[in-house]
């Protein structure tokens, strides 16, 4: 009732129209001072994310990169090195690669045999250290490499030069003393 009784006054026109004016003036300003004072705003500044663009870190930006594209290369590299040891793995633990391994590591045995035999077998003939018409020598070619040996009587020097490509990368020289062990002479028969 009361309402009313404020509503009658008003259209009655015994408030006069100005006051209520003024009054919801006054409570719209102190509304928007409230709202002022929470809401709060500043200048809009854009700012890039990516260094790239920035120029912020973009050193570190960069070497970041530069790792992840070195790793990234690092690791198709070691896949692709991977993949080809196995293969190559694979290829030499066939039937065949075995067989050819075994009958190679046989002939190369025999091989040996044979040269460690020509060099202590005279053919009945005893080398004269004093006369080198008389040694005992031997020259074999094995895969691109030479074997050569000399029997002079009192020691028997073995030359083993290595080749790459036709050129002679390195040379070996050992010589075995044979007047303590080995050789047969005329005389070893009994």
């Amino acid at each position: 009732m009361k309402r009313n009784s404020i509503l009658n006054r008003i259209l009655d026109k015994k408030i006069n129209k100005w006051v209520v004016y003024y009054f919801f003036l006054f409570c719209i300003l102190i509304l928007g001072l409230a709202l002022t004072s929470v809401v709060t705003a500043s200048e809009l500044v854009h700012k890039f994310g990516n260094p790239s663009f920035s120029g912020i870190g973009q050193s570190a930006h960069y070497l970041t990169i530069d790792e992840q594209e070195r790793t990234r290369k690092e690791k198709i590299y070691e896949d692709a090195q991977d993949a080809l040891e196995e293969a190559e793995r694979e290829a030499d633990n066939t039937v065949l690669s075995k067989f050819i391994r075994n009958l190679e590591s046989r002939i190369y045995s025999t091989l040996a045999k044979d040269i460690s035999e020509s060099l202590f077998n005279y053919g009945g003939n005893r080398p004269d250290f004093d006369d080198p018409t008389t040694w005992v020598s031997g020259t074999i070619n094995l895969e691109g490499n030479t074997l050569t040996w000399i029997n002079n009587g009192s020691t028997i020097t073995l030359i083993i030069e290595e080749y790459l490509d036709g050129v002679l990368i390195s040379t070996t020289e050992i010589v075995i003393p044979i007047g303590s062990f080995g050789g047969c002479w005329i005389e070893c028969d009994g």
